[in-house]
């Protein structure tokens, strides 16, 4: 889709409500859904934030980013996510969480993202995160310089072939025992979990104001 048009559609974004658990459930590992229909009880759980960027290609098409990130001590480990990150005391709030986050593993220019609105908070229960993702659009023709410690790779899927993709049931592995969990393939990469979440929610999103 030309960039120009993904930009007067989302012009309509903030008069429709957001999708919630109607499109998130849809992507959820089978052993949260329950968890996110009762109620998570959640003790001082770790705030972090993330972007949803669009952008314009060489071609003037809109694509998303997405990154893999590098191996590390942690449950997120080598995992496909949004750029951003844990808040941190100086941040002013969760947008500048994300931004700040995006800029420096991405490395782009921070005046050029434009957040149009916040998407629906994700509580991750393997990490205690509870992530705000905001939908970002950026107004330059992007020159990524990712930071190699925290990114492996930069994704950049075309939000016309996101716009056809179908569920899929993918074998992972969660804490050595391995599931099926309802995901996307995105560029050849398995996606899921809060992730394909949000993407879920966009999608829909998107839908509801194309089809209204």
């Amino acid at each position: 889709m030309h960039f120009l048009n993904f930009k007067n559609i989302l012009l309509k974004i903030n008069d429709f409500n957001l999708p919630g658990n109607k499109s998130l459930l849809k992507l959820a590992p089978p052993n949260r859904v329950k968890q996110y229909l009762d109620g998570y009880i959640v003790k001082n759980p770790k705030l972090a934030a993330v972007i949803m960027l669009f952008y314009e290609d060489k071609n003037e098409e809109t694509r998303m980013t997405l990154i893999l990130r590098n191996i590390y001590n942690g449950v997120h480990s080598n995992q496909i996510s949004f750029p951003g990150g844990k808040m941190d005391n100086s941040d002013r709030n969760l947008k500048h969480t994300a931004t700040r986050e995006t800029v420096e593993e991405l490395g782009l220019d921070e005046s050029s993202i434009n957040i149009i609105r916040p998407l629906s908070e994700i509580y991750i229960p393997p990490s205690n995160f509870n992530v705000q993702p905001f939908l970002a659009l950026y107004n330059a023709k992007p020159c990524f310089n990712p930071d190699s410690k925290e990114v492996k790779l930069i994704i950049k899927p075309l939000l016309k072939d996101l716009l056809k993709m179908k569920t899929q049931l993918s074998l992972i592995s969660i804490q050595n025992k391995e599931i099926r969990v309802p995901s996307y393939i995105i560029e050849g990469h398995v996606v899921w979990g809060a992730t394909a979440m949000m993407i879920s929610e966009f999608i829909s999103l998107y839908n509801d104001i194309v089809n209204s």
